[in-house]
C-alpha cells in the first residue's frame, strides 16, 4: 500500500499495535505487516520517526534493554496514549463509516 494512503493514520496504527503490549520498533513493523495481511509493509524510515514523535508527544514510553548482546528500545503505550487511541479509533470509525456511505450511495449518518 502506498505511504500516501497511510498519511494521517500511521499514528493510530502504531498505537493500536502497542495496545497489545510492549514491542521494539522492528516488532511494530512486523505486526503492522502481519495484521494487515502484508498490505502495510512499511520501511523503518517511516515507522521509527512515528515512534519517536509519539514518544515526544507523551503517548508512548520506552526503555532500553539488551537481548543477545543487542540493545533494543521497547515501546509501550502511556496512559495518555491509551486515551489517544480511544479518541483516534472513534474518529477513524466515524471517518470510515462516512467514506463507506459515500462509496455505497447511502446517506450518512445512517439512521439508528
Amino acid at each position: 500500500m502506498k505511504g500516501q494512503a497511510l498519511k494521517g493514520h500511521l499514528d493510530l496504527l502504531v498505537l493500536s499495535v502497542l495496545a497489545q503490549g510492549p514491542c521494539h520498533g522492528y516488532g511494530v513493523i512486523e505486526q503492522l505487516r502481519a495484521r494487515s495481511g502484508d498490505a502495510f509493509d512499511l520501511p523503518e524510515g517511516t515507522v521509527y520517526p512515528a515512534l519517536h514523535r509519539l514518544e515526544q508527544a507523551g503517548l508512548l514510553e520506552s526503555e532500553w534493554s539488551e537481548d543477545s548482546g543487542r540493545r533494543r528500545r521497547t515501546y509501550r503505550l502511556s496512559e495518555s496514549g491509551r486515551g489517544a487511541l480511544v479518541t483516534e479509533r472513534s474518529a477513524w470509525e466515524e471517518f470510515s463509516d462516512a467514506v463507506s456511505a459515500v462509496l455505497s450511495g447511502v446517506p450518512w449518518p445512517r439512521p439508528t
